[in-house]
């Protein structure tokens, strides 16, 4: 991977001074398709980390197919059925394991003209 310096250069060198891609790689001592791929791109290299993973990767297809079938399955059913042999710290985590409902699903609105329970206990209308 070149550094921010050396796209600047690769780019400079190409457009400005007109050098044709071999030379600018003999120049700079990258190889060719280092200098296409900074000609290509729209912005300077940037280094991106991959994510961490999760103990529960390599089982996620199968807890997946799992929870579509048996959405409310408690995490230690899922762990016998799919071969977990780890803590169920991380099957229990809501995140890794099941699936992502939007903000609000569970939400519950009150209409205009339905009861709530008052002050005193004793439902009053809205």
């Amino acid at each position: 991977m070149i550094n921010v310096e050396d796209w600047a250069e690769i780019r400079r060198l190409h457009r400005a001074e007109g050098m044709g891609i071999r030379a600018i790689a003999r120049h700079l001592g990258v190889a060719r398709n280092t200098v296409r791929e900074a000609l290509r791109s729209d912005g300077p290299p940037r280094y991106q980390r991959r994510g961490p993973g999760s103990a529960a990767d390599a089982f996620e297809p199968s807890i997946r197919q799992l929870l579509a079938e048996f959405p409310d399955m408690p995490a230690t059913v899922i762990a016998e059925r799919v071969g977990w042999e780890r803590s169920m710290t991380v099957l229990r985590d809501p995140r890794c394991t099941r699936p992502r409902v939007p903000y609000g699903h569970y939400r519950a609105t009150i209409s205009r003209g339905q009861l709530y329970g008052g002050p005193l206990g004793g439902y009053v209308g809205v």
